[in-house]
């Protein structure tokens, strides 16, 4: 079940996607606290603006370097344990929202990701049990000043600009990860291919991970890591990200001011 966030005529809803008729159907508010209660109106595709499918509470959790092939082009080892880091929610943007490239940067990369959505108050949770801490997935986009979590030394700043985590288009509740692949395009290039089973550490074990020093609360998100072939973003740039069985996220870029 593909669910989205979107406005339509002022109003911002959610909904259940009808791909046969191409609609969606509008639910009595956010499912992931309200259930799947429908309100009974119906909004064409063609007629709603699309959102980031789900504004974190309180955090974004990014992994690092949890594709052998990206550890590799980055010049180091895979991490033996995930490798953590916080994205602050503000970083957060939909569908065709404009990444912006900061001043302070002058390398901008790309790096696209499947998302995790969690949907329970989680803390403490066994990795076998950890799958039912999820809500769904999304498609992101972990963007990166890459110049400046080198010169940093730590990652906050290049990876926490406003802009800086593009989700979306929908939240997928059916997902098979086993099968499922990752391709990220800048105008139409492919940059980035890659399996979700090639996942150093899975998505039951990041869960956990995760939820053994934070509190997890419903909304929260992890981006679970990039495949190799991360790249540099400019102005006039559209960089998507696709996810098989969950869609396609899209944005452009420019500069700011």
């Amino acid at each position: 079940m593909k669910i989205a966030r979107f406005s339509h005529g002022g109003a911002l809803a959610f909904g259940i996607l009808d791909e046969e008729e191409r609609e969606w159907v509008v639910l009595s508010g956010d499912p992931m606290y309200a259930g799947y209660e429908t309100t009974g109106e119906r909004v064409k595709l063609t007629d709603a603006t699309l959102l980031a499918p789900v504004l974190p509470r309180s955090k974004v959790i990014g992994i690092g370097r949890n594709y052998r092939d990206h550890a590799a082009e980055m010049g180091s080892e895979a991490p033996a344990e995930p490798l953590m880091f916080l994205k602050p929610n503000t970083s957060v943007i939909g569908p065709d929202d404009a990444i912006v490239l900061p001043p302070q940067s002058s390398r901008v990369e790309h790096e696209g990701e499947l998302v995790v959505v969690i949907g329970r108050i989680t803390k403490d949770v066994a990795v076998e049990d950890a799958l039912g801490s999820v809500f769904g997935y999304t498609v992101g986009n972990d963007v990166t000043a890459r110049d400046l979590q080198r010169s940093d030394g730590q990652w906050a700043r290049g990876k926490g600009f406003d802009t800086f985590c593009p989700l979306g288009p929908v939240i997928e509740t059916e997902f098979d990860a086993e099968s499922a692949t990752i391709e990220t395009s800048v105008n139409g290039e492919v940059r980035q291919s890659g399996r979700i089973a090639d996942l150093i550490h899975g998505i039951p074990e990041l869960v956990a991970y995760a939820a053994s020093v934070w509190t997890l609360l419903p909304g929260d998100v992890i981006m679970t890591g990039t495949p190799a072939g991360v790249g540099p973003l400019v102005a006039g740039d559209r960089v998507d990200v696709t996810v098989s069985g969950i869609g396609t996220l899209s944005n452009p870029v420019r500069a700011k001011g």
